[in-house]
This record gives structure tokens, sequence and C-alpha cells, in this order.
């Protein structure tokens, strides 16, 4: 039996990608979500992380205090962006282990929302089969 499935991909080499295609996300090992996130205040709080009011706060501030609690690792000052911790794997602290899903779909962040559209290789995918 064959399947027209593309071969497994190589995360950190964008030539190796997948053309993107909806079909693959079922048969896929989540490997997109083991990238690096990057989210902003408006992320944050859809996330429910933060709070519309404390949004309001100097993100500096909410950097320190967020990295303390570990939800993020990384803090741009210039562009106000932060990014996402990761599990030690480097699984985006949201993904549910077992099922390779996102457990906050619905309020997933802009990044997520848009990849891979939008990406180091935009309509291309780092494609790996399920294991």
């Amino acid at each position: 039996m064959t399947t027209n499935l593309p071969p497994c991909s190589d995360i950190d080499e964008t030539s190796t990608w997948a053309k993107y295609s909806a079909k693959l996300c079922q048969s896929c090992h989540a490997t997109c979500c083991t990238l690096p996130v990057e989210v902003r205040l408006s992320d944050l709080v859809r996330l429910g992380v933060i709070s519309e009011f404390e949004a309001q706060e100097p993100a500096k501030k909410l950097a320190k205090q967020l990295k303390k609690q570990g939800i993020i690792d990384h803090f741009n000052f210039k562009n106000e962006i932060f990014t996402l911790s990761r599990m030690a794997n480097d699984d985006c602290l949201y993904l549910d282990t077992k099922s390779r899903r996102c457990t906050i779909y619905d309020q997933r962040p802009d990044t997520c929302r848009n990849h891979p559209h939008i990406g180091p290789r935009p309509s291309y995918c780092p494609y790996q089969p399920r294991k």
C-alpha cells in the first residue's frame, strides 16, 4: 500500500519541509508545535495568562513575572514580543504529549493561527509522521 504523504522533514532545514496541505495535520507528529512561538500581549490575554487590566502594565514588568512563572523564555524589549517557554523535549507548553493536539486550540496565539502561511517557509511545514 502506498501513501501520498511526503517524506519526513528536518525541522532545522526548511528546504526539506513539505508543501502544506490540511490533510497532513491528521497524520503529523505536530512538529510545528516544537518551533518557538512568539506572542504579543493580545495573545497572552486570549490565552488567559494575563488579564486586560494587567496588559496595561509595563511589558518589561509582565515579562519578568511571566518568566518567573515559566510561561515565557524570552522577551524582546524593542518589539515587545514574548517567546513562550517549551518543555524539555521542545514541545510547546500547550501541546498534549499523548494526543499531540493543542490543548488551547481556540485560544491559540496568532503565530499558531497563521502557521504555515506565515513563518520560516511560508506554505510549507516540517511534516513528520506520527510515531
